[in-house]
């Protein structure tokens, strides 16, 4: 990802800490939609060094990169070390689509013996241990704003959300902290 500005967060500042709950915006990192056909996968993992998942619902994680299914012949890269994405899945060389979306996407930390209860008052899925293990992640909703939801550990999830969205998404679960602490 090529930077010419410091790239300032839609949250900046905004964390909360509550009874068993704790709201932050995750640093800045590259992030990747990426498209590809199975003849393609082996050669996007060795490039990417790390395996992009057929499981439904699974993610990969290497150091600071993850890969997130999120369909059949698509992934969210995720880079915490903000790594140039576009530029590694080109020297690739094979059929797939790769779009920066560092931009248009933000994060945020949901962790604490808390977080099911608080992300349950706007996603509907089962976050139960059972239904949703570490290491899940899917495309779902909360309220009324489209995310990507990992389960990183036990008791902690990273929201992937479109920045225009960030605001509303984090104000409702700081509500949902609050009014159910």
């Amino acid at each position: 990802m090529a930077e010419t500005a410091r790239r300032i967060s839609a949250l900046e500042g905004r964390a909360y800490e509550g009874d068993g709950i704790s709201l932050a915006h995750a640093a800045p990192a590259s992030r990747l939609s990426l498209r590809a056909p199975q003849a393609s996968l082996q050669a996007l993992s060795g490039a990417l060094a790390i395996e992009l998942s057929q499981r439904p619902r699974s993610a990969a994680a290497n150091g600071a990169r993850a890969a997130l299914w999120l369909g059949p012949d698509e992934w969210l890269v995720i880079d915490d070390g903000a790594a140039d994405l576009t530029t590694i899945c080109a020297k690739a060389d094979v059929l797939h689509s790769a779009v920066d979306i560092s931009h248009r996407n933000t994060a945020i930390l949901v962790s604490g013996p808390r977080s099911e209860e608080v992300l349950n008052s706007g996603c509907p899925q089962d976050l139960s241990l059972d239904r949703f293990p570490v290491g899940a992640a899917s495309r779902t909703v909360f309220a009324k704003a489209e995310i990507v939801l990992w389960r990183t550990r036990q008791d902690a999830f990273r929201i992937e959300c479109w920045r225009s969205f960030s605001d509303y998404v984090f104000s409702l679960l700081e509500k949902a902290a609050r009014e159910n602490g």
